[in-house]
């Protein structure tokens, strides 16, 4: 049987080379070409020529590393851009401005960018061609607060939502009807130009409108959708009043609603999403295969509570290392999405450090069949949590006799960070300037 060396060295090979089959440099080059005056987007050419300026806009934690790749294929040939991140994932650049901001809560350093974003988008023709850069992270990092809404009562509600363990489904159907720029508002600021979105994706199934909260896409939600929101988690009286009182306003029509489908503002806009979590799941098969095991995609839609989902996916890994299923180990399984942390205790964490920890105590629980699997869970941006760590491990002796009760403990306070790092099973990679949800890879061994 391997040493547990072995298997962390493997699962740490697996979780990097995920992260680099959605690195935005490649992507956007596999997306973007430029040949003399014919610039390809996504299959679509534009010609410059016709073009008086040619702009960039961008949002998210891969924003300033999006902008970098553009402007090495532009070049002399993008006039301006500006792109909001995260504190701490900017980049010196040439002709794009980089702002940082919060996140997953808002500040003012947030808003304030917002409001460039939209004043510079505002100046946008129909003689200009628009490149906006989009991914995870934007709808936090560009608050622009609806009035009677402050940015304040924004900041109240997104937390309200976190806490309760809502998906980011339902957060960014919140948060667009809360915004002057998200729900296909930016779009409408950028109209009549003809505008190039070109989107890394955050979410599951890859829908535009969840994407930062669909800031170029139709909105098929609505204000009666935020209120059943609000009811089904027992909000409505936790979140701002100025909240409750624009969702009533919507939902009454007294407030203006998203940008739907078939509305003018969209006619020349073209969203094309050039990296997605299905890609890194594709890298870390390939890494995996490259080491001896054979991958099985157990889940490409992960999702629900952290901790629940976490003994599934180990009980199911447990089936293979019994012979009980096919292939036979050597076997990968990985699993690729957003689980959620309905959060019940005081501690530190992020949803796959909590994934990392309950998967260490059924390892345990597993006994000697557990020795043989070992589990990785990674926010591919790099931060889970409010920590600086992007995951976490579970190996055969992360959770052992002589720490059991500790991590239960812990796992019942959400203390899963303090936990995994005394035992030496935290992640951490820095920002990685990307971000396609979380990735996990169980490692089932041979019996040898």
């Amino acid at each position: 049987m391997p040493g547990y060396d072995r298997q962390r060295r493997d699962l740490l090979t697996i979780a990097r080379r995920a992260v680099d089959a959605v690195s935005p440099g490649p992507a956007l080059r596999a997306a973007v070409r430029l040949d003399g005056d014919r610039l390809t987007v996504g299959g679509e050419d534009y010609d410059l020529s016709r073009f008086r300026r040619v702009l960039l806009l961008g949002a998210g934690k891969g924003a300033a590393a999006m902008a970098e790749a553009v402007e090495g294929i532009l070049g002399e040939r993008l006039d301006a851009g500006l792109v909001v991140t995260k504190y701490g994932h900017g980049l010196p650049l040439v002709k794009t401005e980089v702002l940082e901001a919060a996140h997953p809560v808002p500040d003012e350093a947030g808003v304030r960018g917002a409001g460039r974003l939209l004043a510079m988008a505002e100046t946008a023709t129909a003689d200009d061609l628009v490149l906006c850069l989009i991914s995870g992270g934007a709808s936090a990092l560009i608050p622009a607060p609806q009035p009677p809404v402050t940015l304040a009562d924004k900041q109240a509600a997104t937390r309200s939502l976190l806490a309760c363990g809502a998906s980011i489904h339902e957060i960014n159907t919140v948060r667009k009807h809360l915004s002057r720029l998200k729900g296909g508002r930016l779009a409408r600021a950028l109209a009549p130009a003809a505008t190039a979105a070109l989107i890394i994706s955050d979410v599951v199934g890859d829908d535009l409108d969840v994407i930062a909260s669909g800031p170029t896409a139709p909105d098929g939600s609505t204000f009666a959708d935020c209120r059943a929101i609000l009811d089904r988690y027992r909000l409505c009286h936790q979140v701002p009043e100025s909240v409750e009182r624009l969702v009533d306003a919507g939902c009454a029509g007294r407030v203006g609603e998203t940008c739907k489908a078939g509305d003018p503002c969209f006619a020349r806009v073209r969203n094309v999403i050039v990296a997605g979590n299905g890609m890194a799941l594709n890298g870390a098969a390939r890494a995996a295969r490259e080491l001896g095991y054979a991958p099985v995609v157990a889940d490409p839609a992960l999702c629900g509570e952290a901790r629940d989902r976490a003994r599934e996916l180990v009980r199911l890994a447990a089936g293979y290392a019994g012979g009980g299923r096919e292939p036979s180990p050597p076997v990968c399984l990985l699993a690729g999405g957003e689980t959620t942390v309905t959060i019940q205790g005081p501690g530190k964490g992020g949803r796959n450090q909590e994934f990392a920890l309950a998967a260490a105590l059924e390892l345990a629980e597993l006994g000697p069949a557990g020795e043989r699997l070992a589990v990785i869970s990674l926010g591919t941006d790099g931060t889970d949590g409010p920590t600086d760590a992007a995951g976490g491990l579970a190996l055969p002796d992360t959770a052992g006799p002589e720490r059991i009760d500790a991590a239960r403990a812990a796992l019942a306070a959400n203390d899963a960070y303090p936990f995994l790092d005394a035992a030496g099973a935290l992640l951490r990679t820095g920002p990685t300037r990307t971000n396609v949800m979380d990735v996990v890879a169980v490692l089932v061994s041979d019996a040898d």
